[in-house]
């Protein structure tokens, strides 16, 4: 049973891979669906045995890759952390394979489209469940791998292409951030395996690693490159460019990948890793700060969107900037807590925004949208629910999760303890104010719809339907259930799963004892973020226009070419090009090597042979001229 839970969506593609032609589109459907759904439940049999039972399952199938006295096993790990993954991965990737089929029924490659979120679950599945990082990084580059495959599904579009290789390409700078800590941690503790290396984590926490004559303690060496790995997998700041982008994707793919799996594998990687960074206290500093700065650039850049999924993207970014920064706090528990609930309200606010889009024959732009709350009223409560949660309204699910980080913020005590408290709380006003800015914009607004498609438009299909009321259930209700299950004294869901020191426990202690003043704070901040978006854009509307276009447009322009990343990416790219091409291309690798390497050998041979050729005249005193000439050389070298 347990080896199923990995083997289910494997199977599922290739069934709809090799035999989606015979299957057609039906049994592809009943295929993919079935495998999903029993994968769903045997994760809930596994939660309840690992977690709820707290007993571990260690699952050793074959040998890997052994080398002498370097061996690695297929060796798949069930712990508490594991499984809560388990559950939000495999519920979410259900509740899309669903939806799609209804989203993609006009889709004449509906079957490919379900292979590859099969797979991609699968390969989600080996990362979170790998007991070694040598399997954690297959997991960790079949994601990557399914995420161009599904971003570039749609590979006639060129826009869909260029994203598909931009999230690659920045993806893969980070692989080679995590590829260099699984060497140096295969040279500090001669092993690969989690229950290898933790125990021995503290006795190397003063061992040092010298290059270039610069002395670097290890752990903090180890846990910079994990930090790279998981900006690049989680879309912090620096290499995050390829997260909005990735919206040319059908919009399923963008709520598996922004929703429980991709981009929340690099938080999950930091959470497994946290042996390793609580012995690195400057790179944890590092993380509080990339957090921080990502979470209100993302939020910064989302109030100012026309795309609705683009503002939603944005909004992925900056909650993985709260998850990181919350983990940097050593509160890995919250951090984890938040990415749960996230995946629920997330996942339904980007397939609302598909239900959306769906019904406005694919128009994205939200000052094209406007009067749909009567026509769509369904999918209106749906993406209102979703937006609710996300700006932290009382007692859904984001209120639990999110205002809990925002309270540990204000028990950190480190050197940017008011910088951290001030981007959290100005980034929780910005999130409920986008977040109501694009309810407002779609359902009530005055209608800017054209008239031949308002009269098309219909509310979401009963499949579709059922797959956003499910995911509703869990943003209402994940954030009262699973509180007291993940934070807090008495909690012992993780167990040993996480590993916090006792130096840096007293910030999540320090939360059990703050004033319900102070709680009342982070509240407070989404209620005058929701009040202000309504009361602006509906009252205020032509001043905010008059304002933007006259007196502050440079800062409009600011925010709307997300603080210039992607210009100044462009611009770098084409200087180093420009250098690459005019100093290694042109002078070595078409000058030096090639002269004096294969065509400058053909060249030679060629120049030489001419030149005999010519001696070939036919002419006998030319013939008697040359023999001359060598006996001459002869005699002056010989004689």
């Amino acid at each position: 049973m347990t080896l199923l839970v990995i083997l289910l969506p494997l199977l599922s593609c290739l069934f709809c891979i090799f035999f989606g032609y015979k299957l057609g589109r039906l049994g592809s459907i009943y295929i993919s669906i079935c495998s999903i759904v029993s994968t769903a439940i045997l994760a809930f049999v596994l939660f309840y045995k690992v977690a709820l039972l707290h007993t571990v399952i260690t699952l050793s199938i074959f040998p890997w890759l052994v080398v002498e006295f370097f061996s690695v096993q297929w060796t798949f790990l069930f712990d508490s952390l594991s499984v809560t993954m388990l559950i939000v991965v495999t519920l979410v990737s259900c509740v899309v394979h669903l939806y799609s089929t209804s989203y993609m029924s006009e889709d004449p490659q509906l079957p490919r489209f379900l292979a590859y979120l099969s797979l991609f679950t699968f390969f989600m599945l080996i990362l979170i469940t790998s007991n070694n990082f040598l399997q954690l990084f297959m997991g960790w580059e079949g994601v990557g791998l399914c995420s161009y495959l599904l971003i570039s599904f749609w590979y006639t579009r060129i826009a869909a292409g260029k994203a598909a290789m931009k999230a690659i390409v920045l993806n893969r700078l980070g692989d080679c951030g995590l590829l260099l800590a699984i060497f140096i941690i295969f040279l500090t503790f001669r092993s690969v395996e989690f229950p290898v290396i933790w125990p021995l984590v503290p006795f190397f926490s003063q061992y040092t690693f010298i290059f270039l004559n610069y002395e670097f303690n290890i752990l903090n060496l180890i846990a910079c490159f994990l930090l790279i790995a998981a900006i690049g997998k989680s879309a912090q700041l620096g290499l995050h460019t390829w997260l909005p982008d990735a919206m040319e994707g059908p919009t399923p793919v963008s709520a598996l990948i922004h929703a429980a799996t991709m981009v929340t594998a690099g938080v999950f990687l930091i959470i497994r890793c946290s042996a390793i960074f609580e012995y690195a206290p400057t790179v944890l500093l590092l993380m509080a700060i990339i957090g921080s700065l990502t979470s209100i650039f993302a939020a910064s850049a989302a109030i100012v969107q026309h795309d609705i999924k683009k503002t939603i993207a944005y909004s992925t970014c900056s909650q993985l900037g709260y998850m990181v920064f919350c983990c940097a706090l050593s509160n890995y528990p919250t951090g984890l807590y938040h990415l749960v609930t996230h995946a629920f309200f997330k996942a339904l606010l980007f397939l609302s925004a598909g239900a959306v889009i769906h019904a406005l024959m694919n128009e994205q732009d939200i000052r094209k949208m406007g009067g749909l709350v009567k026509l769509i009223p369904f999918t209106y409560i749906m993406m209102l629910i979703g937006s609710l949660a996300l700006g932290g309204f009382p007692f859904l699910a984001g209120f639990y999760s999110k205002d809990l980080i925002l309270e540990t913020t204000l028990q950190t005590n480190n050197y940017f303890q008011y910088f951290v408290i001030i981007t959290s709380f100005v980034t929780a006003f910005l999130t409920a104010y986008y977040s109501f800015r694009t309810i407002y914009l779609v359902f009530l607004a005055s209608s800017t719809v054209y008239k031949s498609t308002g009269k098309k438009i219909h509310d979401v299909p009963p499949v579709m339907a059922i797959a956003l009321f499910i995911l509703s259930i869990g943003s209402l209700f994940s954030g009262y259930y699973f509180f007291d299950m993940f934070v807090g004294l008495g909690t012992d869901l993780l167990e040993n799963s996480i590993f916090i020191r006792m130096s840096n426990a007293n910030t999540w202690i320090a939360i059990e004892y703050l004033s319900p003043l102070f709680k009342q704070i982070a509240p407070f901040y989404g209620f005058v973020g929701i009040i202000l978006s309504i009361y602006f854009l509906k009252w205020y509307g032509n001043f905010l226009t008059f304002y933007k276009s006259v007196y502050r447009y440079s800062s409009y322009k600011f925010l709307i070419h997300k603080w210039y990343f992607d210009n100044i990416y462009s611009t770098f790219s084409k200087y180093w090009f420009n250098f690459n091409y005019d100093n290694f291309y042109k002078l070595l690798d078409k000058g030096i090597f090639e002269f004096f390497g294969p065509r400058g050998a053909t060249l030679l041979i060629f120049k030489t042979s001419d030149i005999f050729v010519r001696t070939q005249s036919g002419y006998i005193w030319h013939y008697m001229s040359l023999m001359s000439i060598f006996l001459l050389v002869v005699a002056f070298l010989f004689i």
